[in-house]
């Protein structure tokens, strides 16, 4: 063969391959690369996350309940004190002088007491005496009373045996009245007793309010004062009104904030997984037990109600989280105030049918349908829509794009979904999808724009960032 065939066998051979690749490109000219996915069933698990730290569920500040200095000062920051110990004591010098001087009192008192009740006892002798011998002229008085009747004696004998009687009556009755005065006098002094007696209990009760005990089992997280110090008795959280803070840690919560657009799904209940930054690769296990009713400013963190700004800026709600399962072994390392992180499982769905998130998009349920009844088919078939005037209102509804092949080519298709319950990544998909179809999932430069019988090509290669790309972001 000569050099000059072998020239034009060449030319040909690339003049066919050039037609064959032009034709290819031009028929993938208008094919979208777009990112696929399947409908699959799994396991979806629905949770809100809340930020905040931990607390105890029951704290208290004492404060102080006696004015004056500190004089022992008996636990730190730190030290774990049992229900009824000794925390601080203050001087007492002045109530245990009240407390003796009142003891002296009721002392005194007692003593009195048992002098009238001798008094008494003299008293009631006395009427005895005089019952005795006011029976005696009785007796004299009833024979004198006689023997004058008889006239046996002179009359002058007669009256001095009646005056003796009559003088013993009025004895009986003086010393009758002289029981009573004693006992009114011991009763009256009784009353004294138990006047001192009550007033000594006040006494030791401000005696005893020098002495700080603790009224739990707890662990002292806050000591603001020292040996030596005056305290005074005064407003809850005053500069010296407050000796320490004392936690309760035997039931630990996570107090934490959780936006406005997730509190509509917290419930009583529902389970949570407790992290703390302080002690990583650790998880606690809790239940949510308290759900806040009012919305607090994101930066401030003062209630609604209370502000008195009219900005409108994010707002969160306090949720407690009540841990399940403390440390049985070093439990102080959950100190009050660690930052911590609760996930809240708000709902589950097992075996559910699911789609990726970035997969779901907005049309117009009547454009979309008309595109794809008129995918594949030539433009000069496609009648136009006689026009009514004003253009109609959008029937806007969220859904998928499926991939189906009609005329031979793959196609994108919107199709109206009903979603449920939203994981991490994956959405429940509820109506109009069945398991196994393939959906577009990305790009989301392509999705945005994507529109029902868009001829497509699958590309699920994974996208690389070029220099420009990484330079205008």
């Amino acid at each position: 063969m000569s050099t000059k065939k072998i020239i034009v066998v060449v030319v040909i051979v690339l003049v066919v391959a050039g037609i064959t690749a032009g034709t290819i490109l031009h028929g993938q000219a208008g094919i979208t690369k777009v990112a696929t996915g399947k409908v699959v069933r799994e396991d979806l698990v629905s949770t809100v996350s809340g930020t905040g730290q931990i607390k105890p569920k029951t704290y208290v500040n004492v404060g102080a309940t006696s004015f004056g200095r500190i004089t022992h000062l008996y636990v730190k920051e730190g030290d774990h004190v049992h229900k009824g110990d000794i925390l601080a004591r203050v001087e007492s010098v002045q109530p245990e002088a009240t407390v003796d001087a009142q003891q002296a009192n009721i002392a005194s008192s007692k003593t009195d007491i048992a002098s009238y009740v001798a008094a008494e006892n003299t008293a009631q002798a006395n009427i005895t005496q005089a019952k005795a011998d006011l029976e005696q002229k009785k007796f004299d008085f009833d024979r004198a009373q006689a023997l004058y009747t008889a006239q046996l004696i002179a009359k002058q004998d007669f009256d001095a045996k009646k005056a003796a009687y009559d003088m013993s009556d009025a004895t009986l009755a003086q010393r009758v009245a002289a029981l009573a005065q004693a006992r009114a006098q011991t009763a009256s002094q009784r009353a004294h007793l138990d006047q001192a007696v009550a007033s000594q209990r006040a006494n030791f009760d401000a005696l005893d309010k020098t002495i700080s005990r603790a009224p739990f089992d707890g662990l002292v997280t806050n000591v603001p004062v020292r040996e030596g110090e005056t305290v005074v008795v005064g407003i809850q959280n005053a500069e010296g009104s407050t000796l320490m803070t004392l936690a309760d840690m035997s039931v630990i919560t996570a107090e934490v904030k959780v936006d406005e657009t997730d509190i509509v799904n917290m419930r009583l209940g529902q389970s949570a997984d407790v992290t703390v930054d302080a002690l990583p690769n650790r998880t606690f296990k809790g239940h949510v037990t308290e759900v806040g009713d009012q919305a607090l400013l994101r930066t401030t963190g003062i209630a609604t109600s209370q502000s008195t700004t009219g900005t409108e800026e994010a707002k969160d709600f306090k949720v407690v989280v009540t841990l399940d399962q403390l440390p049985t072994e070093n439990l102080a390392e959950l100190r009050p105030g660690l930052s911590t992180t609760a996930k809240i499982t708000v709902a589950e769905r097992p075996n559910a049918l699911t789609i990726p998130i970035q997969a779901l998009v907005q049309r117009d349920i009547a454009a979309e349908k008309d595109l794809a009844d008129h995918a594949g088919k030539p433009s000069s078939t496609v009648s136009a829509a006689p026009s009514s005037g004003a253009p109609a209102k959008p029937n806007l509804a969220q859904g998928v794009y499926v991939l189906a092949t009609i005329n031979g080519k793959l196609r994108a298709n919107f199709v109206p979904v009903a979603t449920g319950v939203t994981g991490a990544t994956d959405i429940e998909a509820l109506t109009g999808l069945k398991q196994g179809d393939e959906i577009v999932i990305g790009r989301y430069q392509i999705l945005r724009a994507l529109k029902s019988g868009t001829p497509v090509k699958r590309d699920n290669s994974t996208p690389t960032t070029t220099a420009d790309d990484s330079s205008s972001s």
